[in-house]
């Protein structure tokens, strides 16, 4: 098991450090990302330390969780919140948990959730929601309305 699992930033806390404004231009990088990837991040942070007994009928979980639009993005969601708030060793990692990782896993792990058709076998197209049209002019495009 990689050592690293759970590891957030040692770095002191942003109170601590120099504010990015004081800093010039060209030292205001951005911080090198631990995952290249949101399924990179699934399969080497987040499953890995978010273990639960997954049986189908109080959690449910899809092994072709990609071909779930809501999956795919509340996984982006969690990698991109994960690798902000790592760099905050004061309370980063208590933050993810409590905002990010509890509140996303528990709608993805929920059995009425965007794995509700699917079993650990087999993955079933979810079915999309398809609304009808609003009448004309119930909504306008604000990026053509004049200030």
């Amino acid at each position: 098991m990689n050592s690293d699992i759970g590891r957030f930033s040692t770095a002191p806390a942003p109170y601590e450090t120099e504010a990015p404004s004081e800093r010039p231009a060209e030292e205001q990088k951005p911080p090198e990302l631990v995952y290249g990837s949101a399924e990179e991040f699934l399969h080497e942070q987040l499953l890995p330390t978010y273990v639960r007994d997954v049986d189908g009928r109080a959690a449910k979980w899809c092994l072709e969780w990609y071909f779930h639009p809501e999956a795919l993005s509340r996984v982006e969601a969690l990698w991109r919140a994960w690798e902000h708030l790592r760099l905050d060793g004061a309370t980063g990692i208590s933050v993810w948990w409590k905002d990010h990782a509890d509140h996303h896993m528990n709608v993805l792990l929920d059995p009425r959730g965007p794995f509700y058709k699917c079993d650990m076998q087999k993955h079933r197209d979810p079915e999309h929601l398809e609304p009808k049209t609003a009448p004309e002019g119930w909504f306008p495009d604000v990026r053509t309305i004049q200030p």
